[in-house]
């Protein structure tokens, strides 16, 4: 695979990592200054995964995300200004910041909502699958998440319902080598994770997560079929994060080495590296997304925090 995209879809796949990387830059910020509650799970480094993943759906399917997913949304074309306010709190957030940077959902765009619970997406995802057949929609879903969540139960048991109904479901497993500080491959005896799919009787493809191109031909592939009636698949695109599990992770648990090689790899340089797009291209991207991201941060910044009267409103549970 690869060498299949065009020029026009390269800088929009490269317009969308370089949007992720410099929102998950300034959410970094934001976090630092004290300015966001909870912790900041960032995307920097798996950006290739998002891109060309939601690159390969249509506006009709559905996106189960994880903790770990502000890219997945930026991807998608979530309004940055909203974003940014959900996850610094903000009433003018999707959840009217109560959802925050975990759990931030976007139902007009098919983002059935990030998950805070590790593999708590999974069976959501294959219910919005079970969903779209039993109405006999084309809708298919994609369902990201990390190596630690493909260990749950949850895992096993919504790939097992999707294989044995043929449901629409694509399950990416972003696997970035730890959960949380946990080595993966130390918990795992087959490290290529997508072989699991061989007991499900479905396609499993382990591919480069750090292409863009890569990850976008695959998964269009993984579509078509789901679209087809050929039910789902499991696709591990190998990744890896720049920075910590969350903001205050000291990644003790990794080397120098290891973080330095990725980084070689980075999914911008990638991209770069193919020579589809020039200097100036690149260049001009990166300064038209930049005002994009400063709107989004005076946004959040400037919209208000919710009243206390709204405390319980919103609340089904």
């Amino acid at each position: 695979m690869g060498k299949s995209i065009t020029k026009a879809q390269a800088k929009e796949m490269y317009r969308t990592m370089w949007k992720i990387r410099r929102f998950e830059q300034e959410v970094f910020e934001f976090y630092k200054k004290g300015q966001m509650a909870g912790l900041a799970h960032l995307y920097i480094g798996e950006e290739a995964v998002a891109a060309g993943a939601c690159a390969a759906i249509g506006p009709q399917d559905y996106i189960g995300s994880n903790h770990r997913g502000h890219g997945h949304l930026v991807a998608r074309g979530a309004d940055m200004g909203r974003m940014m306010a959900e996850i610094l709190g903000k009433e003018d957030g999707y959840s009217k910041g109560k959802g925050g940077s975990m759990h931030i959902m976007a139902m007009d765009l098919g983002i059935l909502g990030a998950n805070g619970i590790v593999g708590g997406e999974i069976p959501i995802a294959t219910g919005a699958g079970y969903s779209a057949k039993y109405r006999g929609t084309d809708q298919v879903t994609l369902c990201f998440f990390g190596d630690g969540a493909s260990n749950e139960g949850t895992f096993h048991e919504s790939i097992n319902m999707a294989a044995a109904w043929d449901l629409p479901v694509i399950y990416i497993i972003e696997n970035n080598l730890y959960g949380i500080t946990v080595d993966t491959r130390r918990v795992t005896k087959e490290h290529d994770l997508a072989k699991r799919a061989v007991g499900y009787g479905i396609p499993g493809y382990t591919i480069d997560g750090n292409d863009v191109e890569v990850v976008y031909e695959t998964v269009k592939k993984a579509v078509e079929d789901a679209r087809a009636g050929k039910g789902p698949s499991i696709i591990e695109c190998k990744t890896y994060r720049h920075h910590g599990h969350n903001g205050s992770d000291p990644c003790v648990y990794r080397t120098k080495e290891e973080v330095e090689e990725w980084k070689k790899r980075d999914p911008l340089l990638v991209l770069e590296q193919k020579g589809i797009l020039s200097a100036k291209d690149i260049e001009k991207i990166k300064a038209e997304v930049e005002p994009e991201i400063k709107a989004a941060c005076k946004f959040a910044e400037d919209s208000p925090y919710p009243e206390p009267e709204e405390l319980m409103e919103d609340i089904f549970a």
